[in-house]
C-alpha cells in the first residue's frame, strides 16, 4: 500500500522498536528486512533513536520515528533521517509539520471523534492505539460510518490476531513486542526471523 506522499508498506506491517537502549535497533531493522519486513518504526523516547535513525539511512522510506508528540520531535526525526512519522495520540502540530515537510504522518487516536478530527487534520493514515482494547470487532464498527479512512491499529497483536484484523478492514498493523519480542535488549536474531516470517505467512 503505497501513500499520496509515497509511504511504502508493503508487506502492510510496521515493527515497533521501543527499549532502554535503541543501540540494537539498527541491526534489527536489518534482520526484520532480510526476512520482509520492511516498515519499521523507531520510538523517540528510546534513548539514542535519532542516532540508530542516521545509523539506518540506506533503509530510506522504510524507517519512521514513532512517538512523535511534538513539531519539534518531528522536525528532528526527519532531519535524522525518519521517511514517516507515527503519534500516540491526536498532535495536531505534528500532522501540520508532516504536511509542511511533505511526509507522512500516521497519526494515532482511538474514539470515533478523534479518527475523524485526525483524519481531517490532514493525517496521511490513523492508528487505531490501544487496539487490543476493542480488537477487531471494534475496528469494523469503525469502518463502517468511516470506511474512507485507512486504519491502523496497533497495541496488543499477536500472530493469531493478524488475519482477523485485516478482515476487519485494518490497512495495515502495527506490531510490537509480539513480533519483536527481547531483540532490541539482546535476544536471539534468529528468533527473530522465524517471528517474522510467521507474520508474512499469516498476512497471506
Amino acid at each position: 500500500m503505497t501513500t499520496e506522499h509515497g509511504l511504502t508498506l508493503d508487506p502492510p506491517v510496521i515493527a515497533i522498536l521501543r527499549a532502554p537502549t535503541a543501540a540494537r535497533f539498527a541491526e534489527v531493522t536489518a534482520t526484520l528486512h532480510e526476512a520482509g519486513i520492511t516498515a519499521v518504526e523507531f520510538t523517540l523516547n528510546s534513548p539514542g533513536a535519532l542516532d540508530a535513525l542516521r545509523d539506518c539511512s540506506g533503509f530510506a522510506h522504510r524507517v519512521g520515528a514513532g512517538t512523535v508528540l511534538t513539531a519539534l520531535d518531528a522536525a528532528r526525526a526527519v532531519d535524522a533521517g525518519a521517511a514517516y512519522l507515527i503519534t500516540p495520540a491526536v498532535c495536531p502540530e505534528v500532522i501540520a509539520e508532516g504536511r509542511r515537510m511533505s511526509v507522512p504522518v500516521i497519526c494515532g487516536a482511538f474514539t470515533p471523534t478523534e479518527i475523524h478530527s485526525a483524519w481531517q487534520a490532514g493525517a496521511t493514515m490513523v492508528k487505531v492505539f490501544p487496539a487490543s482494547v476493542g480488537g477487531p470487532g471494534y475496528l469494523k464498527a469503525i469502518r463502517g460510518p468511516l470506511n474512507e479512512i485507512p486504519l491502523v491499529p496497533t497495541g496488543g497483536i499477536g500472530l493469531a490476531d493478524v488475519r482477523a484484523y485485516l478482515d476487519a478492514g485494518a490497512r495495515a498493523l502495527g506490531m510490537g513486542s509480539p513480533l519483536v519480542g527481547d531483540a532490541c535488549t539482546g535476544g536471539d536474531l534468529d528468533a527473530l526471523r522465524e517471528r517474522a516470517s510467521a507474520v508474512r505467512k499469516a498476512l497471506l
